[in-house]
């Protein structure tokens, strides 16, 4: 056991499910055996367990909150259900208050939750006037899992999480985190459910709001008082009955998409849930790895030829103007902070299954005094790829041109350690509550940009998700 993480492997074997929750279920009543000689802090237990997939596993499972992460290289999945322990905010202010809040309550807990992964996110604008269709996702939220199922380079653990705040909190804990590990499904067939008939779709704007929403924007580059601007839609989909908003994951019909899947249920049948291409940034310790991912190609009028949309891309001036501005503010933004900063010069494509982006990689190392995740959130959120230049002013406008809040969307979404960290933005999103899912999708709108188009950018970009619900009737 590491005297400062308190990290417990009862058995360096690997044992199959079942077996691996006994040996927990042991190790956990060894461990607190003796209350007076613990100390406060976080207990891990973890176990190697043969392969198992993560998100049938998170199927079975009846605790709440769930949560699911996989990365876009897909060699990390999370999945957890319960709260061993939780950081939430819920109070209008700024994002740099969200930002400061999250790494400074994380830090006061001490060493013992070094390398311990929180997993959650945040409004995109926390002065923005919230609505009821965003209840139970506040300011921000990211919680520990009391459980988690994780698979990372072809390893797989069953890990279990026993957060001690006092003396006194010990028997409770230990028996929350008991009946949890009681109540664990430890099959491995699940049903496999169908969506429910959908009965209805709005769009929200409609598509005549939406071409006034644009050119006032085009106005405003035409006035020199914006460069970019991101307009968002809303796509209310209604459907015959409640289901489990895990059937998107389920069904996610490109398995080979290079995306990050995110997935927050606070609550049974309420989720906020993201298929991104888009990395926000991943730390290493002082080192961070982010990207521009700006200008869009649809490939469904070319056949779905990558070669065809890669030429496309390449030779689009505004698609190339757009990218410059995501690509220049990330360089711009990280400067004072770094002491290096590696841009690639060259722009690579990044292929989806439907759509083809332009893609940017940046490295850059951290000054050790600015090593700190709210200070590159601070920067990093929003990108001009969710946002715009200049970015206060497109907040602003944002809020007075959309006809709806953006919540969670297009906001950070992802992990959170000590040590480390890696957030996607979470965009190409669906928001689900009970019987109607809300997709949200936008586009970047520059000078010269056509309403019409931008339009049948955002019906390609949802096309992931619609594709789910006609694939599941």
């Amino acid at each position: 056991m590491s005297e400062q993480q308190n990290i417990i492997i009862p058995d360096q074997e690997t044992l199959p499910i079942d077996k691996a929750v006994a040996t927990l279920r042991k190790a956990i009543y060894t461990c607190t055996e003796s209350i007076e000689g613990l100390s406060a802090g976080l207990y891990t237990f973890s176990q190697p367990i043969p392969g198992a997939d993560p998100l049938r596993w998170l199927v079975r499972q009846n605790l709440f909150p769930r949560v699911f992460w996989m990365n876009r290289e897909k060699n990390f999945t999370l999945a957890g259900i319960g709260s061993a322990d939780r950081i939430e905010l819920d109070a209008p202010g700024s994002n740099r208050d969200s930002f400061e809040r999250l790494v400074s309550t994380l830090a006061a807990k001490g060493p013992s939750v070094r390398s311990a992964r929180y997993l959650g996110g945040f409004r995109f604008n926390n002065r923005e006037k919230q609505d009821e269709t965003w209840d139970g996702f506040p300011s921000f939220c990211f919680v520990l899992p009391l459980v988690q199922l994780t698979v990372e380079d072809n390893a797989f653990q069953l890990t279990c999480h026993l957060r001690i705040e006092n003396k006194e909190s010990v028997s409770e804990k230990r028996s929350q985190l008991l009946d949890a590990l009681d109540l664990l499904d430890t099959g491995e067939n699940s049903a496999e459910e169908q969506l429910p008939e959908m009965t209805g779709v709005t769009c929200i704007p409609d598509r005549e709001l939406w071409t006034d929403c644009c050119r006032q924007a085009l106005a405003l580059f035409e006035s020199g008082t914006m460069d970019k601007i991101m307009l968002a839609r809303r796509t209310l989909l209604e459907f015959s009955s409640g289901f489990s908003p895990l059937l998107y994951l389920l069904h996610y019909p490109y398995p080979k998409n290079p995306t990050y899947r995110f997935y927050f249920e606070p609550e049974k049948n309420r989720a906020f849930i993201s298929f991104t291409p888009e990395r926000l940034y991943r730390r290493d310790g002082q080192v961070i790895l982010t990207e521009a991912l700006a200008g869009t190609c649809m490939k469904e009028s070319l056949n779905g030829s990558d070669l065809r949309a890669s030429e496309m891309l390449l030779n689009s001036e505004k698609d190339i103007r757009e990218h410059g501005f995501v690509k220049d503010t990330i360089y711009r933004e990280l400067q004072p902070i770094s002491s290096s900063i590696e841009m690639e010069e060259k722009l690579r494509v990044l292929q989806l299954n439907r759509l083809a982006h332009l893609y940017t990689r940046c490295t850059a190392t951290l000054k050790p005094e600015y090593c700190s995740d709210s200070m590159v959130l601070s920067l990093l959120h929003p990108t001009p790829a969710v946002g715009g230049v200049p970015r206060e002013e497109a907040m602003q406008h944002i809020m007075n041109l959309e006809p709806f809040c953006r919540g969670w969307y297009a906001a950070p979404a992802g992990w959170i350690s000590r040590d480390s960290a890696e957030f996607c933005v979470g965009i190409r999103s669906a928001l689900v509550n009970a019987g109607n899912t809300n997709l949200y999708s936008g586009a970047g709108l520059v000078k010269g940009s056509n309403p019409d188009l931008e339009w049948e950018e955002v019906e390609q970009k949802i096309g992931d998700i619609m594709a789910i619900t006609s694939h599941s009737a």
